[in-house]
């Protein structure tokens, strides 16, 4: 077994006290600094002193569900998210950040090649989740679950500095790829991308999904019915981190701009 690269060392140590239950009163003090020096708006959520964990601060869930656009058509997001990039997959390409491009190909992994090479000419959309936002996924519109991969990496920080400096930052970093397909049987792909602190990324449909462990090889899974509907809650980041969401050609229109800050249930274009 290789030595754990020092990211996962660190986000390890950091999952282990956020994880860590306090006596109430230092609990209240370190969810409220931390709301605070974040800047969280917690006006969807409950008071900070309410959760037993700064890990249960982290993954909160919405107290009041947001209502999802009337249009069945509308592709929503699905995270709170800023967009750092988005476009057309060219020559098995697309951008981790304008001027930063990485294969498609190796970020999918061995078992998803095919998916790489359909995805041509398709879309790809970036959302980075800072630690101040709410740190749930939701599926975008409704769609066939068909397999998903745990790739294990490193767990580099994915924030603007390392997008504009670090070349395969997503590609070096542990990820999960989840290979789905819509009504019409067009492809789509989502990844997500560890980070620095992210001790944990949950899938709620597949247990078996291990982060930042001791696994070293990809653990594959497929399923033969399994759908989940636009809204449904797909799983959560436990600090902040990175989804992507790949269409294949023709699939999707986007409405998006660079830099735009968007919510989940917030439309984000429609499905053709």
């Amino acid at each position: 077994m290789g030595k754990k690269h020092f990211t996962s060392v660190v986000s390890s140590y950091f999952g282990t006290f956020a994880s860590k239950r306090f006596p109430s009163i230092i609990q209240h003090i370190i969810n409220s600094s931390y709301v605070k020096l974040m800047g969280l708006d917690m006006s969807e959520f409950r008071e900070p002193a309410s959760y037993e964990t700064l890990n249960a601060l982290f993954t909160r869930p919405l107290e009041v569900p947001r209502p999802l656009p009337e249009d069945p058509r509308a592709l929503i997001s699905g995270v709170d998210a800023l967009v750092t990039d988005y476009g057309t997959v060219s020559e098995g390409k697309a951008y981790q950040i304008k001027g930063m491009s990485y294969s498609i190909d190796r970020l999918f992994g061995e078992y998803h090649k095919a998916a790489a090479e359909w995805m041509e000419g398709g879309t790809f959309m970036n959302f980075y989740l800072s630690p101040k936002d709410y740190h749930r996924y939701h599926m975008p519109f409704g769609l066939k679950i068909h397999s998903l991969t745990h790739i294990p990496g490193k767990l580099y920080p994915v924030n603007f500095p390392l997008l504009r400096n670090k070349q395969d930052l997503f590609i070096e970093n542990e990820r999960v790829i989840i290979e789905c397909e819509d009504e019409k049987g067009r492809m789509h792909i989502l990844v997500l991308v560890g980070a620095l602190n992210v001790g944990k990324m949950v899938v709620t449909f597949e247990p078996r999904v291990n982060t930042n462990s001791d696994i070293t090889e990809p653990q594959h899974y497929t399923y033969e019915d399994l759908t989940l509907e636009r809204g449904v809650l797909l799983g959560w980041f436990e600090m902040g981190s990175t989804l992507l969401h790949f269409a294949q050609k023709d699939a999707v229109v986007i409405e998006l701009a660079i830099n735009q800050k968007v919510k989940f249930t917030d439309v984000i274009g429609s499905v053709k």
